[in-house]
């Protein structure tokens, strides 16, 4: 039952508020209620009042409601097993039935509900129906998948710089070595077809085109090794491994790169260490293969309570409405990035403008002993 103020007084002849029957003012404050579903079911199960919580959560009016059996707000997987039926045995049982599961608004769709129905008695202990209590839980439980994703996804990047890592030690270490060891092998046949090659020169010539392809694979697998995790960012630190990042972009890609860097990187964390090395690498391979540009700049600085980073180019730009699209300009690995650390991504562009990105990370999330300014 809905129950309005003002008509609880006319009907009760009250003067004024504190003549207005406790019963009623029961109901009344039952009514106010807009947080939770809080209704009446009579022995059987049919709904027999109904408060304006239940109205916003459900979405029936209560003369729709009255008098259905509430097995109307399950799902047909849980009224085929009936579970309804069995939260009322056993709540008469137990005197009272908890539960969180999917429920079914009056339009069709569903929510994640926590529920608790508890068996009302009379004096003589005569069951007089079930008080229900239904809370939309909907939004936490999204917040909770949405957190849990977030630790995942964070365990999953550690997880693949790890064997990233691995990966790149075995390059350096392994093949590295092994190509080194071939090359010093054929530098040491090289005297010997000297001395039988009765003058043949294509011979010698073959031998040094032979090593010059062991340098230039060498020097491929150091860059492939150093892609996947620069050695120095482990052994030096960032300032080191984004002076050495910019410094290659630069000689790679043939594009004129300057790096700012006001931030010590001492008690910066592992995983934090990798993630801004990321965003910066990825906001740079953009710029090679996206932007068209002869500068970029990359500036690192930090505030009170800031890091910001900030990569900027002179490029042919783009209209912002573009980056909406999940695979533009690598946008949505930088993103997930400065997300896990608790940050923000802002982009600006034009056409012809360059393109300019900027995390913000507060100093919290890559510094465990950061204090927040007092």
């Amino acid at each position: 039952m809905v129950v309005n103020w003002n008509d609880a007084k006319r009907r009760a002849g009250a003067a004024n508020d504190s003549d207005v029957p406790l019963e009623e003012r029961y109901q009344l404050l039952i009514d106010a209620v807009q947080d939770y579903a809080i209704f009446m079911l009579d022995p059987a199960g049919r709904v027999a009042s109904w408060n304006s919580g239940a109205h916003k959560i459900k979405g029936y009016a209560a003369d729709e409601i009255f008098g259905r059996h509430f097995s109307i707000f399950y799902t047909p997987e849980d009224i085929a097993a009936d579970k309804p039926g069995r939260e009322l045995t056993l709540a008469t049982a137990q005197g009272r039935a908890e539960d969180q599961g999917w429920r079914v608004r009056r339009d069709g769709s569903r929510f994640w509900a926590d529920v608790t129905i508890t068996a009302v008695h009379d004096p003589s202990g005569a069951l007089l129906g079930f008080a229900k209590v239904t809370r939309d839980m909907t939004e936490r439980m999204r917040l909770a998948e949405l957190e849990h994703a977030n630790e995942l996804s964070g365990q999953m990047q550690l997880a693949r710089e790890d064997e990233q890592r691995r990966i790149a030690r075995e390059l350096h270490d392994d093949l590295g070595q092994q190509l080194t060891a071939l090359k010093m092998g054929i530098a040491a046949l090289e005297p010997r077809l000297v001395a039988d090659s009765s003058g043949q020169p294509a011979g010698f010539a073959s031998i040094g085109a032979l090593q010059r392809q062991i340098d230039s694979m060498m020097g491929s697998l150091r860059r492939i090794a150093a892609d996947l995790r620069p050695p120095m960012l482990d052994d030096l630190g960032l300032a080191a491994a984004l002076e050495w990042m910019v410094d290659d972009f630069s000689h790679r890609f043939k594009v004129a790169a300057t790096l700012y860097n006001s931030v010590d990187d001492a008690g910066v964390t592992s995983f934090a260490a990798s993630a801004l090395y990321r965003i910066v690498q990825e906001a740079l391979t953009n710029v090679a293969r996206h932007a068209q540009a002869s500068e970029a700049v990359v500036k690192v600085s930090s505030d009170a309570d800031t890091c910001t980073i900030r990569i900027e180019d002179n490029g042919r730009g783009t209209v912002i409405d573009d980056t909406g699209k999940p695979d533009s300009f690598g946008l949505l690995g930088m993103g997930e990035r400065v997300r896990q650390l608790h940050g923000t991504l802002t982009i600006d562009s034009a056409p012809g403008k360059g393109f300019r990105i900027t995390a913000r990370i507060p100093l919290s999330a890559i510094r465990p002993d950061a204090k927040p300014p007092v």
